[in-house]
């Protein structure tokens, strides 16, 4: 059910801040042609389509090792989260729409961008997209509403996610860098290294972060074949040091240019690190959370004229792990409880309300287009149905997210203009219910 006064109060700071933005700009928004295309979102078997629970037991006791050391500076006694609540030594982004969105007005827009180094950054991408109101039913964690960004760099050696707050829509988020690391070794010899790096687990963690989801202490990444797992509650504080030292150097953590890091605690595939999509093997391209009937991840595979799946995934509310055959759920296998393929173009973020199913992917008008500049569509279908445009969207809009409790979606996209201005925004709308 719609919380009214929340989302009256989205409503009102969105529009108040869209208004600024467009006269700032210069901007008239209008609303995108409808798709052409009548091919049905469509069932799938699920039988085939499963992840296995990969290395949980040797991470979890590297993380143990590391905190217990002292060598890593860790908030287990706090709220997940907790030291990133001040606002000290965070960066400061921008309220409101500040590029052309090519979104629809009439639907009650809003949003916020990155500051200008993450803006037209080269070296950094975002790609998922997840927040507090899928953290939590009620939509805030700790009373703040919190959002996170998952970015990889250029040759996917690295992941990082950025934790932003921006519970007053109308006062410019601040925000932080976390890089994600993946823990090994034991006792003494316990230690991290970037995710995205050569690795002796098996498979080896991709660093794409394709997509990324939270889930009660949990954070998941979709990349390649992979869902990886973090538990919130392990955030580590650490000592900024060159390009490529990451890890305990001489009794110190380091982890490059950033402040913190946060430990993998497993993870799920399907497939070999690198390995091609498969029927009954796809790559996990995108991810999102729906919590209507059984609570589960949504994933959704890029193809570049349509066909892929979008996949879900139950997950167990007890642990907030996925749902294993196992005797525990860090081990077994998870199998799909829902699977349709999906006719959009070059889709790159699925996300469902419970009746509908939204996609991210090429406009119809655009098909085939080369140019990284024109618009994305925001599609909406029901299973069973043809997809339609909802509206236009920011080029190259990537994973989308569903916010139960104010009935409203948000997005956010990778293009970038890297002498600047930029183009990259996070962007929030209020969809029809019919």
């Amino acid at each position: 059910m719609t919380n009214s006064r929340t989302n009256s109060r989205w409503r009102s700071r969105a529009a108040a801040a869209m208004v600024s933005a467009l006269g700032l700009l210069g901007l008239t928004l209008t609303a995108a042609p409808q798709a052409a295309a009548a091919t049905p979102v469509a069932p799938l078997p699920t039988a085939g389509l499963k992840l296995t629970a990969g290395d949980f037991t040797s991470r979890w006791a590297a993380i143990d090792a590391l905190e217990a050391s002292g060598r890593v500076t860790s908030y287990t006694g706090q709220p997940a989260l907790a030291p990133l609540f001040d606002p000290a030594n965070g960066v400061t982004g921008v309220a409101g729409l500040c590029h052309q969105s090519n979104l629809n007005t009439a639907y009650s827009i809003g949003g916020f961008c990155w500051n200008q180094e993450d803006d037209i950054s080269s070296t950094w991408t975002p790609q998922g997209f997840t927040g507090s109101h899928d953290a939590q039913p009620t939509g805030t964690w700790n009373g703040k509403y919190l959002y996170i960004a998952s970015w990889h760099n250029g040759d996917d050696s690295r992941a990082r996610i950025t934790v932003v707050n921006n519970s007053s829509p109308s006062v410019p988020p601040v925000y932080h860098r976390i890089l994600l690391v993946d823990p090994y070794g034991t006792g003494d010899t316990a230690n991290y290294r970037a995710v995205g790096t050569a690795s002796g687990y098996s498979p080896r963690p991709g660093g794409h972060a394709d997509g990324v989801s939270w889930y009660g202490n949990k954070l998941f990444v979709a990349t390649g074949h992979q869902i990886q797992v973090y538990d919130l509650r392990h955030l580590w504080k650490t000592t900024r040091g060159a390009q490529g030292t990451v890890g305990i150097v001489g009794g110190t953590a380091y982890s490059e240019d950033h402040d913190w890091v946060l430990p993998m605690i497993g993870i799920y595939s399907n497939a070999a690190y690198g390995a091609a999509c498969t029927a009954t093997e796809p790559c996990l391209n995108s991810l999102s959370l729906d919590r209507t009937g059984t609570d589960s991840l949504v994933t959704a595979q890029f193809a570049a004229n349509g066909g892929a799946p979008v996949i879900r995934w139950p997950l167990n509310a007890t642990d907030a792990l996925l749902d294993t055959d196992g005797a525990t759920n860090y081990t077994g296998a998870v199998t799909a409880n829902a699977a349709y393929s999906v006719p959009v173009w070059k889709v790159q973020g699925a996300a469902t309300d419970g009746t509908y199913y939204y996609f991210s992917g090429e406009c119809p008008a655009y098909a085939g287009s080369t140019d990284s500049d024109v618009p994305y569509c925001i599609h909406r279908a029901k299973p069973g149905e043809a997809p339609h445009v909802l509206t236009e969207a920011p080029p190259l809009t990537q994973n989308l997210s569903w916010s139960p409790a104010v009935h409203r979606l948000w997005g956010v996209n990778e293009r970038a203009n890297y002498s600047g201005p930029g183009k990259r925004v996070v962007f929030t709308l209020n969809p029809p219910y019919n």
